[in-house]
């Protein structure tokens, strides 16, 4: 065994047999840094999510989870610290393309609408508003930098790369994925307005949903009973964290030493009430 990626939150040990464990700790990253302070119980939280979709998507594409339970792990893993936080999954051949659904016009997208100046492949009918709602969600892929910022590409350029047959399959299954898990968190009063997917290929050839689903760290959630047209809704993941490093002039400063007990409380309760309203505890 042993440990081939240690990343902003999670770490990920090969077991050479096929199969990894992937650890999520409560680490948090903003504006590129990795903070001093942890948030407490954030890793259970983002992991009770991804599980709870994995499952809750699993009629529609395969996925790279094997057990959660610490008794199917090595024995290092089977220690109170790691309990909530860690599965056990298929090793993959990893697609080299993080999938980005869109679902509402925000963030770059919007920037891309002011400028005239959309992604390659994407078009719309009409002009939206900030943070309104798609007529239909889009998918926006990126390639995945190992140095960097990730770089935006069109479906074209995909489908080029790495074949208009497998292309096609992930992009269905991010819309089906993206429209079903959407519309069970609306009902609980929780908008995704984006998120991110990565997919990979089993030892047969076939897609798998891989990595994180639908967290607040790989997607955009909004509160339905706050959210608004024409605005910047808040988010339930490091808002408090972001506007406290702001407004102490700490963006990017990786020099910072601690977070104040205030913000990692209320930031892990947000993570928490998240949890609670798409998994029902």
């Amino acid at each position: 065994m042993k440990k081939i990626i240690s990343g902003k939150v999670r770490e990920v040990y090969d077991l050479e047999d096929g199969r990894m464990v992937i650890v999520t700790t409560d680490r948090i990253s903003a504006f590129d840094v990795i903070l001093p302070t942890m948030i407490t119980d954030k890793g259970k939280v983002l992991n009770a999510l991804s599980n709870f979709w994995f499952g809750y998507t699993k009629d529609i594409v395969k996925n790279h989870m094997i057990s959660s339970d610490l008794k199917d792990m090595p024995a290092e893993f089977q220690k109170p610290e790691y309990e909530g936080r860690t599965i056990l999954v298929k090793k993959l051949k990893m697609i080299p393309y993080e999938i980005i659904v869109r679902g509402y016009m925000f963030g770059s997208m919007y920037e891309a609408q002011k400028s005239g100046k959309f992604p390659e492949g994407v078009s719309f009918s009409r002009v939206y508003e900030q943070a309104e709602k798609l007529d239909e969600p889009v998918v926006t892929p990126s390639t995945k930098a190992a140095e960097g910022h990730d770089i935006n590409v069109s479906l074209d350029y995909m489908k080029k790369d790495i074949g208009e047959e497998l292309a096609g399959k992930i992009e269905k299954a991010a819309l089906e994925i993206y429209k079903k898990c959407y519309d069970h968190a609306y009902k609980n009063g929780i908008i995704i307005a984006d998120t991110k997917f990565e997919f990979g290929l089993d030892e047969n050839g076939e897609l798998v949903l891989a990595d994180e689903v639908l967290t607040p760290d790989s997607s955009r959630f909004w509160n339905l009973s706050e959210y608004k047209v024409g605005t910047s809704p808040a988010s339930y993941d490091k808002q408090f964290v972001r506007d406290w490093l702001k407004e102490n002039n700490l963006a990017g400063d990786p020099s910072i030493k601690s977070i104040p007990a205030e913000i990692v409380e209320k930031t892990s309760a947000l993570y928490h009430e998240c949890q609670k309203r798409i998994c029902g505890k």
